[in-house]
């Protein structure tokens, strides 16, 4: 497996993968000063015919950045589950370049879109719906059936309660517990969540 990406997480993607048995043969990544992990090849800026056969996941945490670069890149894309995550057979399915990490668990009828993120501890529980470059940060809890739009960004350890709907490009601060549904490119912070900032932003 290839990452696009050095930073510290890449450096926990590539402990998930490590945990898989699944080789890490190279970073791209834009910085020439990077240092990432002994004995793993920097491949400098990204090149599309460098390893080519390899499939990549973009090890950047930044949904916004992900997207940008997932248009850029031709190398297929592969996905990385750590060995400690709980991951129901029974998902509707999980998208190209999609990670969950240390810990986290994904229940039953749950569909997650492309390059999502589901770090470590985090909880996504039945029915619920990530759209594609969401990020569900460590510890954060989706309860049932909760659908979570493009690039939205769940803080660490917030709860969104069960059937809530959280719009595309949205922040949800860190420790907030969000009640009711948030519209697309907000930001919701506080307990209950409340909407501090809207308009469109993001893509």
């Amino acid at each position: 497996m290839l990452l696009y990406g050095g930073s510290g997480h890449a450096k926990v993607i590539w402990d998930c993968l490590h945990a898989q048995g699944i080789a890490v043969v190279g970073v791209f990544d834009d910085d020439p000063h990077l240092r990432f992990l002994p004995n793993i090849p920097l491949l400098g800026a990204y090149q599309a015919n460098r390893l080519s056969g390899e499939m990549l996941v973009i090890a950047v945490g930044n949904n916004a950045v992900r997207k940008q670069l997932c248009v850029q890149i031709s190398h297929p894309f592969g996905q990385a589950v750590h060995p400690s995550a709980v991951v129901s057979p029974f998902v509707r399915g999980m998208g190209e370049g999609t990670v969950v990490l240390h810990n986290a668990v994904v229940q039953i009828n749950t569909l997650m879109g492309r390059h999502c993120i589901v770090n470590t501890s985090a909880s996504v529980d039945h029915d619920c719906i990530l759209g594609d470059f969401v990020h569900i940060s460590p510890n954060a809890t989706l309860c049932g059936n909760v659908a979570v739009g493009e690039g939205t960004h769940i803080g660490a350890s917030a709860t969104v309660l069960p059937g809530v709907r959280i719009g595309q490009w949205c922040t949800i601060g860190a420790g907030s517990v969000v009640t009711r549904d948030v519209a697309d490119y907000s930001v919701a912070v506080g307990v209950p969540a409340r909407t501090i900032k809207s308009g469109r932003g993001g893509f």
